[in-house]
């Protein structure tokens, strides 16, 4: 058994939610992007422009997360590729678990689609990416767990941690929503 203090504890697990909030930065970018494009593609008055987004947001809706990160890490060494944990679970969240926030019949219904809990799901969603190998803030708790098998005091740096990254953008979603239905 290894002798950590809590302060060690902490700082690792600070150390580990960098990625955390390094991926949920890029699959929030990226899924916002992705979402325009299909939402400019839906309003677009293209012939199967409408068909095309729907089919890819049901596809995408209709497959859990955790097989969207084995497709993304596993799929493409069918053809010969090598992806890392960091780029599957990248392209993984920002194409598939962010599109059950960003393109949806409320899209169409106002201007700014809904915001709250967007990214708070984002954040939640790579903890899932751990099964892939990719090292995160729930899985460096898990490790330092199992390094010195004090799980609560490990689970309880990793709550504060996750409540320090969601609470500010949670309220700061509410707000903004608030200020755009006060618009409306």
């Amino acid at each position: 058994m290894v002798d950590f203090s809590v302060w060690d504890i902490f700082r690792n697990l600070l150390l580990a939610a960098r990625w955390t909030v390094g991926l949920s930065l890029i699959a929030f970018i990226g899924g916002g992007l992705v979402g325009l494009a299909l939402l400019l593609a839906r309003l677009a008055q293209r012939p199967g422009a409408q068909r095309g987004v729907a089919a890819y947001v049901q596809l995408f809706q209709g497959t859990p997360l955790l097989t969207q990160l084995f497709l993304a890490y596993f799929g493409p060494a069918l053809v010969g590729l090598n992806v890392s944990a960091w780029v599957a679970a990248s392209l993984a969240l920002s194409f598939g678990e962010n599109m059950r926030h960003v393109v949806g019949p409320q899209a169409l219904r106002i201007a700014v689609p809904p915001t709250v809990g967007f990214l708070v799901q984002v954040i939640k969603g790579t903890a899932l990416a751990s099964v892939i190998g990719f090292i995160e803030l729930t899985e460096a708790g898990t490790m330092i767990t199992n390094a010195t098998f004090k799980p609560l005091s490990v689970d309880a740096c990793v709550a504060l941690l996750q409540f320090a990254l969601c609470w500010p953008v949670s309220a700061a979603s509410r707000k903004l929503e608030r200020s755009f239905q006060r618009g409306h």
